[in-house]
């Protein structure tokens, strides 16, 4: 499987993200999805997915603890593009095991706690989501967070058994900002707000000038724990 990384890498080496996308929605049709967090990024390639097959699957995860803004913008974003975002949900029984035995805001406590809570609020339904697919795109770019420095546009993502798509990797802010802009693309109001990742509220604040992008999710944890496990290397 390196190897045949390796050689996908080397294929699009040069390829814009529209054509990374065209390539791989050709030849993995019906096995393969755009994982949006309905941050700008999975936005901007929410867009760039209906331009190229509008019956790709699109699925975003409801933890139960997301923004207004966000649930307003999955309405939003369906009405534009005439599509219907899949939600998944993590199970119930697991949620109110969880939170009778530690607390409603548990993840406060400790990072065991943290990951434990996004564990069964997001890892798991996730799981479910990936069931049949063989490819997974994602909105990652590497100027985001010193944990995301090293990826590739295309990796194995050994954990889920999936290749994992970045076709924004090396994109910056900016360019993502003014493709929202040039294409009138619906994003999230509270990006205006200081907010430049946007995950659930309570582990979400806005950031401050001059601090680094990903400095408002986990803000009391150390840099180098913020991933809620979904592209753990």
């Amino acid at each position: 499987m390196k190897e045949q990384i390796e050689a996908l890498n080397q294929k699009y080496q040069n390829a814009t993200a529209e054509e990374l996308l065209a390539g791989f929605l050709a030849e993995y049709k019906g096995k393969i999805a755009l994982s949006s967090s309905l941050g700008t990024e999975d936005q901007v390639l929410t867009h760039m997915v209906c331009e190229i097959d509008k019956s790709t699957k699109i699925f975003t995860l409801d933890t139960g603890r997301l923004f207004p803004e966000t649930y307003e913008l999955i309405h939003r974003t369906n009405s534009k593009y005439g599509i219907r975002l899949s939600v998944y949900f993590p199970e119930a029984g697991h949620v109110e095991k969880m939170v009778g035995e530690k607390g409603i805001n548990l993840f406060f406590e400790s990072v065991e706690n943290r990951k434990l809570c996004c564990n069964i609020r997001k890892l798991e339904p996730l799981k479910r989501a990936f069931a049949g697919l063989e490819v997974w795109i994602c909105g990652l770019r590497r100027e985001q967070s010193v944990t995301r420095h090293n990826m590739q546009k295309i990796e194995w993502d050994e954990a889920n058994g999936l290749i994992k798509l970045n076709p924004l990797i090396d994109w910056t802010e900016g360019d993502v900002l003014q493709f929202i802009k040039s294409h009138g693309i619906p994003y999230n109001p509270l990006h205006d707000k200081g907010f430049p990742s946007i995950g659930c509220q309570p582990c979400t604040r806005a950031i401050f000038p001059g601090e680094d992008i990903r400095a408002g999710r986990w803000w009391w944890e150390s840099p180098d724990t913020r991933e809620c496990g979904l592209h753990k290397r």
